[in-house]
């Protein structure tokens, strides 16, 4: 039967962004690390992976492509570092994320707010013009990532932002917005359709632990979701005629473990109701995730894309879980309105989650299949 596709992504099977790094690009990877082969030789390695990975979401019957965030080590911090004013901190940050068979942590150079933040290269420029040029005439949307503005903020807070570049805060945020903005009108002019921001904070926010801690460094944990709300419109609010931009919140990712728990209630109003993006990719892989409850916000004309399938596990779901729960989002928001993709990346950053190729494609094919019965 033929997909009854969305003309316009997100599609009604779709992905998030990242995927499993092959063993001959991360061999690659350590061997440019360790001086053995130049930039030029690693480039070659990752282009030739992001061909490879490109043709395998083509053959499993997806509508849009990315190129698995190959080139980054961390699905965020490579994008945040390239922005002017940003650069990494002495310090370091570290992340406690959680899984059955034990804690383990995340740790990353903290970064430091020492100048005024404004665009000096078009980030992921050439990332993207690469996969562009892939996928053109092939029936297939080429999508890029990128973390949300909030990213800059959630992890240190005021504390990371030199007060005397931004002894008004409020520039602090005026600055980002506009370096965003000009991010986005210059990915329009490469050509990008089809953008998403990834945000961490926003589901956070849901989790009472995370507020506590967002109140302890002296920050409004009642209220911060609005401002970041507020940014990512910011940052929007210029965006090219055609560009269907969609936003990613899960509660963390890495090694196939989390870090913070509870459904999206707490800023599902203002969120679904005020951010000015087309399509939510939201985490519902598990009881973790809440409910569908909150999808009851969602205005008409906007998408919801169901995390349903893990990527924290090779095991695969069945396709009559996955259609029972899409009927039971469907009782908030209109089936016509919902997609279908993996609660998050499969390679957030560089180590990947647990599980094999061959079991992140058959995941990949599962998406498409169900989608076909469901909405074909």
């Amino acid at each position: 039967m033929a997909l009854q596709e969305t003309p316009i992504p997100p599609f009604r099977a779709d992905h998030v962004g990242s995927l499993l790094r092959p063993p001959e690009l991360l061999r690659a990877r350590a061997d440019h690390a360790a001086g053995r082969i130049d930039g030029e030789r690693l480039r070659a390695a990752e282009d030739e992976a992001v061909r490879s990975v490109v043709a395998a979401q083509r053959e499993v019957g997806l509508r849009s492509a990315t190129d698995g965030e190959f080139r980054r080590t961390s699905w965020h911090m490579d994008f945040i570092y390239r922005l002017g004013g940003i650069s990494p901190a002495d310090e370091e940050i570290k992340v406690r994320f959680h899984r059955a068979n034990g804690d383990i942590e995340f740790t990353t150079a903290a970064l430091r707010v020492h100048d005024r933040i404004g665009l000096r290269e078009t980030v992921f420029g050439e990332d993207f013009a690469f996969l562009r040029d892939l996928t053109e005439g092939t029936g297939v949307t080429p999508k890029l990532t990128v973390p949300s503005p909030n990213m800059v903020h959630y992890r240190g807070g005021a504390a990371s932002i030199d007060p005397a570049v931004y002894p008004d805060v409020e520039e602090f945020w005026s600055d980002l917005a506009a370096a965003y903005a000009e991010q986005v009108r210059r990915l329009g002019e490469l050509g990008c359709r089809y953008l998403q921001f990834d945000d961490t904070s926003l589901a956070y926010l849901n989790d009472p632990d995370q507020r506590a801690m967002i109140s302890a460094r002296g920050d409004d944990a009642d209220h911060l979701h609005l401002r970041y709300i507020q940014q990512i419109n910011g940052a929007l609010a210029g965006r090219p005629e055609g560009m269907r931009v969609t936003t990613h919140m899960c509660r963390g990712n890495f090694r196939s473990a989390w870090t913070a728990a509870g459904g999206y209630d707490f800023v599902a109003e203002a969120l679904f109701g005020e951010l000015e993006v087309d399509g939510f990719f939201l985490e519902y892989d598990d009881e973790r995730s809440g409910g569908f409850a909150p999808l009851r916000f969602v205005p008409a004309g906007k998408m919801v894309v169901l995390g349903l399938v893990t990527t924290k596990s090779g095991v695969l779901e069945s396709k009559d879980d996955l259609k029972r729960r899409i009927d039971e989002a469907s009782r908030y928001v209109p089936l016509e309105q919902l997609c279908l993709s993996p609660q998050c990346g499969f390679s957030s950053t560089v180590e990947g989650n647990e599980l094999t190729r061959e079991e992140q494609l058959a995941k990949l094919r599962l998406i498409v299949e169900t989608a076909e019965e469901v909405w074909g």
